[in-house]
């Protein structure tokens, strides 16, 4: 199977294809006004509901929304399923970048599959706007003036979900952590907070990545009586641990479980018999406010077998309104021009849409809005479909991330 497997053109040229090929100069003028959009995520693994077909229905919507379509700009979705592997990652993003002229690459699940096309997107003058990969490395140690960093990092999950579960009397930790660049970085930023708070970090393991069973590495972390086991892992992953801790009776016995990163997907696969009563930190709930309804509702047709979207598929949908809403201030060759340029400018405005709401973006690419501290509801308290959490507090925007200075972003120092 193809790893680039789907390819759609959104705007006037979609027209064209029911009456044969356009004249030259036709084609010439709309390849001119034709921006391209490369959606590379995990279309098939451990990580498809999070992101896969639901982040191309997002991005889909927001080019709808976005009304560029109107002003004759014309826009191209390709997407390509990375399978979680890096080479395959960066095989992908240059195909992209040198046969296929894609100016955004989008979403970017799995931290070393992000950190592997980082820097390809520099060295191409493209622009990495990823939505999905979780390491805060992309703002720091690996920060480029190509990447915009969207949605949500580790530095903001350790600070919120860690946080909160050492301010609850969890001070002793014990870490099962997928065994790539994401989980590293979630342990060590989580660790740094349980630290700074006064807890203790008794040990950690590094568990396969994707991993099954992960039988071996709960009792192992029951054994060293922390009081919290961190779950420094996401999808599958994170659903496989949580319903194996609950067959161990992990929790009967007053353990907590931290599911450092935890989408809606995830809650609805587990159940809220399993999940209930567990703490995560998420930038959207599509239950949030008026506004993310509204977003649900138009959005939620085209969604796969009708799932909510989550955080990461929404972030998509808020970064290409952003996008291309400074496409048709720019103009499309002048956008297209220099991936930098384009970020400066995107940089320079504040966004605003029905998904994320209002953030801004920092010098060092780094997206900051409000994060959102939620608990899974129990059964009893749950009033209907999709009805999973319940908001315990907000952390702002200029409290959620990294502060700018902490990052030691290197562009920014030159």
């Amino acid at each position: 199977m193809s790893n680039v497997n789907r390819r759609s053109l959104i705007g006037g040229a979609a027209a064209t294809a029911a009456f044969g090929a356009l004249p030259s100069w036709q084609a010439r003028a709309q390849a001119a006004n034709t921006v391209k959009i490369g959606v590379l995520n995990d279309q098939s693994g451990l990580y498809r509901d999070v992101n896969g077909p639901g982040s191309v229905s997002c991005v889909r919507q927001a080019i709808q929304d976005s009304g560029v379509t109107a002003r004759g700009i014309n826009v191209e979705v390709v997407v390509g399923d990375h399978q979680n592997r890096p080479d395959v990652g960066a095989t992908i993003t240059r195909q992209w970048f040198d046969r296929d002229n894609v100016d955004l690459l989008l979403d970017v699940p799995t931290s070393s599959v992000a950190l592997a096309v980082n820097q390809i997107a520099r060295e191409k003058n493209k622009i990495h706007i990823n939505s999905s990969g979780a390491t805060s490395d992309l703002t720091g140690a690996q920060c480029t003036p190509n990447t915009i960093h969207w949605t949500y990092d580790t530095y903001m999950l350790a600070k919120s979900t860690g946080g909160a579960m050492v301010r609850a009397g969890g001070d002793t930790w014990f870490f099962l952590t997928a065994d790539y660049a994401f989980g590293h970085a979630l342990e060590r930023d989580t660790s740094n907070f349980v630290r700074a708070a006064g807890g203790r970090v008794l040990g950690a393991v590094r568990t396969p990545f994707p991993g099954t069973d992960f039988s071996g590495f709960l009792v192992q972390a029951q054994a060293s009586r922390a009081k919290v086991i961190g779950l420094a892992n996401a999808g599958g992953d994170t659903i496989n641990s949580i319903k194996q801790a609950a067959e161990f009776g992990i929790m009967r016995r007053g353990t907590k479980l931290a599911a450092l990163l935890m989408f809606i997907s995830d809650v609805h696969s587990l159940g809220l018999e399993t999940a209930q009563g567990l703490v995560c930190t998420e930038t959207f709930y599509w239950d949030l406010n008026d506004r993310t309804r509204a977003f649900t509702r138009r959005v939620l047709p085209s969604m796969p077998q009708q799932l909510r979207p989550g955080m990461a598929q929404a972030g998509c949908y808020s970064a290409v309104m952003h996008y291309l809403k400074t496409v048709a201030e720019m103009g499309v060759p002048a956008a297209r021009a220099s991936g930098v340029e384009t970020v400066n400018r995107m940089k320079a405005q504040p966004t605003d849409d029905d998904a994320m709401g209002q953030g801004m973006i920092r010098p060092d690419g780094r997206r900051i809005q409000p994060s959102y501290l939620l608990e899974v509801k129990s059964p009893r308290e749950s009033t209907g479909p999709w009805d999973y959490y319940k908001l315990l507090g907000t952390t702002p925007a200029d409290e959620a991330f990294r502060p700018l200075a902490e990052g030691n972003c290197a562009f920014l120092r030159t």
